[in-house]
């Protein structure tokens, strides 16, 4: 037994566990190539073979409106292609020699149909990598991909009776669910209000209607907040007078999720409300500081209301990440000197504690254990 464990060492980390056997091959050609491992001979071979992390090339960009595009990729070897619709994956792509990572929601319906994946971006204004994205990334690019996660997702089996609030790109997780219920032909009775500025900013707009009409147990209401004006909760009990009865899935701008979760606390139905932020609701900044990673040997200077993790990208630091949102805890690191800021809660935090470098700004200047 500790034969085989030396064996597969090199591929255990990053080869599925259901698959033993393909580890013990790969731990065995890494040792006898050391201290070359199998990556450099197979990345010859084809950039997406790789046993030490997650890759996929760009198959497609395709337009939604006129700032998103829906990226199809095909993934390589190691992906969970059973992943739970509504659930993201993180996303790194070479930009000027650097390597640049965001997380996306998946919208293509968990299953090895096609062996192809796809997100949507939306192009932001303060959005770098967006907008490279949706208009500057071209078919054939290999990216690094993060493995599937979060738990803003659809169960199985889906309830009777569900609600979709969405706005923006807001709608991108729940194109993966509506996508897997009506892939297995079993869309149960879902309502859906969407709110975009006009018809033209609608993502999904024809497949949405589409879907509505092919499906009578689905029904979407799409809100033009630019004539209509912001959609109001208090039109739900004209629209769907049994909104209370229903599972809802919610995502959106600060804003809107804020007023959603405080009218479904008021309606005593918060365990029925399961939202997805895209955004980081800022109660604070930092006052900005010189960050140091220690094992990395770099430095920065950032402002106030700047992220450890925006600065270390920005850095070229590899830093760990999952949300993006100080939800799933994966950017947790240690900070060895000074101090940080919680920017949602203006919480201090000094040395020797363990941080989330996505909702945290310096304080000052700072060392990270990175």
């Amino acid at each position: 037994m500790g034969v085989r464990r030396w064996l597969e060492a090199p591929a255990s980390e990053v080869s599925a566990p259901r698959r033993p056997r393909l580890n013990l091959l790969r731990g065995a050609v890494a040792r006898i190539t050391t201290p070359l491992l199998p990556d450099d001979y197979l990345h010859l071979a084809n950039p997406l073979w790789s046993a030490r992390e997650l890759r996929g090339r760009v198959v497609e960009v395709r337009k939604e409106t006129a700032d998103s595009a829906t990226l199809v990729i095909k993934p390589g070897w190691g992906f969970d292609f059973d992943y739970r619709p509504g659930q993201y994956i993180g996303i790194g792509v070479p930009v000027d020699g650097r390597w640049h990572w965001r997380s996306y929601s998946l919208t293509s319906p968990p299953g090895h149909e096609g062996k192809l994946i796809s997100i949507a971006v939306k192009a932001m204004p303060e959005g770098f990598l967006s907008s490279h994205l949706v208009s500057g990334v071209p078919s054939g690019t290999v990216v690094r991909l993060a493995a599937p996660k979060g738990n803003f997702a659809l169960p199985e089996p889906p309830p009777a009776k569900i609600l979709f609030l969405t706005a923006g790109s807001g709608i991108t997780p729940v194109m993966a669910m509506l996508r897997a219920m009506a892939r297995r032909g079993a869309l149960p009775d879902v309502a859906h209000v969407h709110s975009a500025p006009t018809a033209d900013d609608v993502m999904f707009g024809a497949e949405l209607a589409e879907m509505e009409r092919t499906h009578e147990s689905f029904v979407t209401h799409i809100q033009h907040t630019r004539t209509a004006g912001k959609f109001a909760l208090t039109e739900l009990d004209g629209l769907f007078p049994d909104w209370r009865e229903r599972q809802t899935w919610a995502c959106g701008p600060v804003a809107m999720l804020d007023d959603i979760e405080g009218t479904w606390q008021q309606a005593g139905i918060a365990d029925r409300l399961h939202t997805e932020r895209f955004e980081l609701g800022r109660a604070t900044t930092g006052q900005g500081g010189t960050v140091n990673f220690g094992r990395s040997g770099r430095t920065v200077q950032v402002d106030g209301a700047t992220t450890l993790l925006q600065a270390g990208e920005g850095a070229g630091v590899l830093m760990p990440f999952g949300c993006r949102m100080g939800i799933c805890q994966t950017c947790v690191v240690s900070l060895s000197e000074g101090y940080v800021r919680d920017l949602r809660s203006g919480v201090e935090h000094g040395p020797g504690e363990r941080v989330q470098t996505c909702i945290s700004a310096a304080a000052g200047d700072c060392t990270l254990d990175l």
